[in-house]
């Protein structure tokens, strides 16, 4: 891979969107490179709405939608 900071600004956003999501697959090594790209996107000022929109990180119970409360007999 190359250098992040020579990566340009079009490019981060969708590296460091791709590179946490095989994170959030389970790629261990994957969590400190998504890391490193989500800073370098910081420190340039350019973090965007989408990256974080589109990943969900929260428990798999919490984004179950709710039993309801009445039951259909």
């Amino acid at each position: 891979m190359t250098q992040i900071t020579e990566l340009n600004d079009d490019d981060l956003p969708r590296f460091a969107q791709e590179w946490r999501q095989r994170a959030l697959r389970g790629d261990k090594e994957a969590r400190g490179v998504a890391h490193a790209l989500e800073s370098e996107l910081r420190r340039r000022g350019r973090a965007t709405a989408p990256v974080a929109v589109e990943l969900d990180t929260r428990p798999a119970t919490l984004r179950q939608p709710p039993a309801p409360w009445w039951r259909f007999w």
